[in-house]
């Protein structure tokens, strides 16, 4: 009669301890973290009051410019924007901030008589400059031509984009850039409608031209 072998029993390096427990790491965790936090309070990673004082004190400089014929003299922060100079210091905020990035063209504005993405600007260059925004191209309650054709071709939806659209138009014009329709969207591809007026606005930037000729 035949017999199995007995199985030997089991030695401590075949019955490895179990890992740690999700206790353990949440523990652990916890530990390192408030070490961390410590540490980095302890080591001068935290502002403290010199600190804060310094990043307060940031550099300034008085900027003297013309916009829509008024001069003005302001002192900003060396890092502000031409948008955030328009909107918040001089309160003209016909001018929209879209993308912040340069990307869209809701903020464009002319510097001596050229077009520029406002958020991308550094306020502080523009010493002596003429700047014209939105606000400058009415006379009164007398629309500009560009304006009264926007109406006229109901080359806009939510309106959000519209400042800078007609203010890219006035610049096209300006350039000579309105040739053939190809031409007025080639000149304007850095103001993005994302309502997607497009064609009513390049019929618009038409209109305004043909009427100044």
């Amino acid at each position: 009669m035949s017999t199995e072998p007995e199985t030997p029993a089991p030695t401590p390096t075949d019955n490895p301890s179990p890992g740690p427990t999700r206790r353990t790491v949440v523990v652990t965790g916890a530990v390192a973290g408030g070490a961390v936090l410590a540490g980095t309070a302890i080591g001068g990673g935290l502002l403290t009051g010199a600190d804060e004082a310094s990043a307060q004190a940031a550099p300034t400089s008085r900027v003297s410019l013309t916009v829509n014929g008024v001069p003005h003299t302001v002192t900003v922060d060396n890092r502000t924007s031409l948008l955030d100079l328009l909107r918040e210091h001089l309160d003209l905020t016909g001018s929209k901030k879209g993308c912040d990035a340069g990307a869209c063209g809701a903020c464009t504005v002319l510097v001596d008589g050229k077009r520029h993405n406002a958020c991308l600007t550094l306020a502080v260059r523009l010493e002596g400059a003429h700047l014209t925004t939105i606000e400058g191209l009415a006379d009164g309650d007398q629309l500009h031509p560009l304006q009264q054709a926007f109406i006229d071709e109901d080359a806009f939806q939510c309106g959000y984009c519209t400042p800078g659209q007609i203010v890219s138009g006035y610049g096209c014009i300006q350039e000579g850039h309105t040739g053939t329709p190809e031409e007025i969207r080639e000149w304007m591809s850095g103001n993005i409608c994302r309502c997607g007026c497009y064609v009513k606005i390049v019929r618009a930037v038409q209109q305004a031209a043909a009427r100044q000729k």
